[in-house]
């Protein structure tokens, strides 16, 4: 009976550490990028959730061209009055298309 305890114990924790790896790789590029510091996958936070980006992009077949230039240079007024700040040169453009991508699959 104990064994069978501990074996499930084991189970459970190895369970949740593959889950804590299995995040998508964007999602980490975004929260080392800074993005999560003023966004959320599914809340407001400073700046829109990024389920709320993909539900006004959807069917956009310029979205990706469209935020790639919005995250690379910031800007303000779509989504209210406070200014995301411009993220290049600092967020290399290839991880910005990643994130980007990801949004829109949301």
């Amino acid at each position: 009976m104990k064994a069978t305890i501990m074996t499930i114990a084991a189970a459970g924790t190895l369970m949740l550490a593959v889950q804590a790896n299995a995040a998508d790789p964007a999602e980490a590029l975004a929260q080392k990028s800074g993005c999560l510091a003023c966004h959320s996958v599914s809340q407001k936070v400073l700046g829109p959730a990024y389920k709320d980006i993909a539900a006004k992009y959807k069917g956009d077949k310029t979205a990706e061209a469209k935020l790639i230039d919005k995250v690379k240079k910031g800007g303000s007024g779509v989504w209210g009055p406070i200014p995301m700040p411009a993220n290049s040169p600092q967020v290399k453009d290839a991880d910005i298309k990643t994130i980007v991508q990801w949004i829109l699959k949301m």
